[in-house]
Parts: structure tokens; C-alpha cells; sequence
């Protein structure tokens, strides 16, 4: 299994499934974060666009991923027919912009906080979503939004972490997982060692591969020599980007002002220590306890009841690997890119995206 979304783009684009022999299969895991982002964050995000004096900013992907609960959908759900069917569109951070919401895209967490300096009389809030790639640079400018004194900016922390998710695929033990093939751009910032538990506790190989063809059918290769040796560890093949004790800097940084908790991915439920929250110090910056205290303070209602999955949509079981695209009855019909159903069809790296670009439906 691929636990990259970056991963699963390269092996489709450059064929390498089509190189490897019958007994070798590649999975795509949970690894990209816009398609992990359960429904209940999606609703809450638009909840909190809505309100008034808001700007809500957020990264290109994430625009177009559809929540769930029909208290935030687009009017009344979009009802179109396809192959003689109906189904429901719901709402989305892009309709709602067209519906008046200031919602904006941004590059960069540094972009979201030069917005928030620009405006002083505004509530700005980023939607921060990422793996351990990403939430460093978040946490960076928490730090330059207090040493500036800006207080009208605030972080809806979505992140995840990475390793808890890899535990949580091999005790459930619905996919037979021989191997891993390690993220990249996390290892660059958390090193080997947080996968030392896969080879010790489960007896599984990890590699931690780069994101070209060639890394990672070395990686690959390597994978299978140590399942052919029975020596299960962990090995760096991206070792011009990877160190086993990862960026410690970046580490001091995120956890200065994130600390570990329990948060719900989409397709595996709630995983223990696998999400980030704000510290005591920097929980100012915490949109949800900000939009909290206008709720009792106010007449915003900002509440999120617990959402479900779109019907008929396998993105949970995809990011699982318990199913491929071509198994879910609304690939390349219902949901396309230009009208997804779930997240694994919105992201330039999910799974979904990636089969219809470059696997199946470029063939038919």
C-alpha cells in the first residue's frame, strides 16, 4: 500500500502497475488529506462562512468537496439526472461563494494571514487541513499572527497525522497489507523512526519512497526483498530528502503549538492521537472555540449535527483500500471532476481522480 496521494499520482501516471508482475498488487491508502476530511468538518467549515464579517479561507482542493448535512446544503440540493437517475448534489464551499459567502483561496497560510492584516474588522479563518507536510507551516504563522498582536485571525484544525492511520489499517485487518510504501514529504519532516512499530509490531515491511518512477520501483523492490528475507524494518530509499531523525526544527515549531489528539477520518472513524489541536497558550486562534463563544454570546448559529456519507459513495472503503474506484457504482457516471460526489474525485491526488485521469476511463 501507497500511504501517499502524491504516490498513487506518480505509479498512474508513469504505468507502473502495468510493469509490475501478477503477484504484486499496489493499494492506494488514506493518504491524502482533503479525502480523509470527514463531513461533519466540511458542514461546520460552511456553517462558519456564512456568518457575517467572515472571510473564510482555504487551499484550492478543498473548494469543491461536498458536505453532507442538508441544514448547509446549496438552497435546496441540486437535483440533476443522470443515466435516468436522480441524485443529490450537495453543497460546497464553491457554491456557497456564488451564493454571497466571502470565501477565498489561498496558496499558503502566510496568504490567509496577510488577509487577516489587510482586514482589521474582519474574522479570518483557514481551514487548515494537512498530514505532518503541512501543519508546521500552519503552526509557523500562529507564531508571527501573536508576535504581531493580530487578532482577528483563526485556524480550523483539521489535521491529521500519518503513522496512527497506518495502525489503525493493520488492526482492522479487512486488507492484507505484505508492505508499505512510506509519504515522502512526511517522512521529510518526521523521519523514520514513528514507523518502527509497523515491522516490530506486525511484522510488515516499510519503505520510505520517493516520487519518481524509479524511487519507487526501488522501493518497491526493496519492500520485496525484505518480505523475501523475512527481515522486517523500516528503510529510507528517499534518502536525499529524508533523515531518520526527520526536521527537528519543524517539529519544535508544530508542537510548540499543537499538541496530539484523537480526531474521525473519513472511511476509518475515530483514530486515537492522530489529530492536532491548539495548546492552552495559542487557543485563541482556535476557530472552533472562537465561533463557540459568538454562539452563546450571540444569535449565530454555528451548531454542526453529526453528518453521514453521500448514499451510494465507496470513498471510505477506497481509502481503506477495501475497494477500487471501478468498484463504486457512481465512478465515472454520477461522480466525475466536474461533479464529484465524494473527495476521492475532488483532489488532484485522490484515488478516484487519479483512475479516471490516467486508469480506466482514458481507456474506454
Amino acid at each position: 500500500m501507497e500511504v501517499c496521494g502524491t504516490h498513487t499520482v506518480a505509479i498512474f501516471r508513469s504505468g507502473i502497475k502495468a510493469l509490475l508482475p501478477k503477484n504484486i498488487s499496489l493499494l492506494s491508502g488514506p493518504g491524502c488529506p482533503v479525502c480523509v476530511t470527514p463531513n461533519e468538518d466540511i458542514d461546520k467549515t460552511i456553517a462558519i462562512a456564512k456568518q457575517k464579517d467572515v472571510i473564510l479561507t482555504t487551499f484550492g482542493d478543498m473548494i469543491k468537496v461536498p458536505g453532507s448535512n442538508p441544514n448547509f446544503s446549496f438552497k435546496k440540493k441540486s437535483l440533476i439526472k443522470r443515466n435516468t437517475k436522480e441524485f443529490f448534489y450537495y453543497s460546497n464551499l464553491e457554491k456557497e461563494r456564488a451564493q454571497g459567502a466571502d470565501i477565498r483561496v489561498v496558496y499558503s497560510a502566510l496568504d490567509a494571514l496577510d488577509i487577516a492584516r489587510r482586514n482589521p474588522k474582519k474574522k479570518v479563518v483557514l481551514l487548515g487541513i494537512g498530514f505532518e507536510t503541512t501543519s508546521p507551516t500552519i503552526a509557523s504563522v500562529i507564531l508571527s499572527a501573536e508576535k504581531e498582536g493580530i487578532d482577528n485571525f483563526f485556524i480550523l484544525a483539521a489535521h491529521k497525522l500519518i503513522p496512527p492511520a497506518m495502525k489503525t489499517l493493520l488492526d482492522s485487518e479487512e486488507v492484507r497489507i505484505n508492505g508499505f510504501l512510506c509519504p515522502g514529504h512526511v517522512s521529510t519532516i518526521i523521519g523514520s523512526s514513528p514507523y518502527e512499530f509497523i515491522p516490530k509490531d506486525y511484522g510488515v515491511p516499510c519503505v520510505i519512497a520517493g516520487f519518481e518512477p524509479l524511487d519507487i520501483l526501488q522501493s518497491i523492490l526493496m519492500a520485496v526483498q525484505q518480505i523475501e528475507q523475512k527481515e522486517p524494518k523500516v528503510e529510507i530509499e528517499y534518502r536525499r530528502a529524508v533523515r531518520p531523525q526527520g526536521n527537528t526544527t519543524a517539529l519544535k515549531v508544530l508542537y510548540e503549538v499543537f499538541e496530539v489528539c484523537n480526531v474521525r477520518w473519513r472511511g476509518l472513524d475515530m483514530i486515537q492521537k492522530s489529530g492536532l489541536r491548539f495548546r492552552r497558550k495559542y487557543r485563541q486562534f482556535d476557530a472552533e472555540s472562537a465561533f463557540g463563544r459568538l454562539l452563546r454570546e450571540s444569535t449565530f448559529d454555528v451548531n454542526v449535527s453529526p453528518s453521514g456519507e453521500p448514499e451510494g459513495c465507496l470513498c471510505g472503503e477506497i481509502l481503506r483500500g477495501a475497494k477500487v474506484p471501478t468498484d463504486c457504482t457512481l465512478f465515472g457516471k454520477v461522480c466525475t471532476p466536474e461533479e464529484p460526489v465524494g473527495p476521492c474525485m475532488v483532489s488532484s491526488e485522490g484515488t478516484c481522480a487519479a483512475y479516471f485521469k490516467y486508469g480506466v476511463m482514458n481507456r474506454e
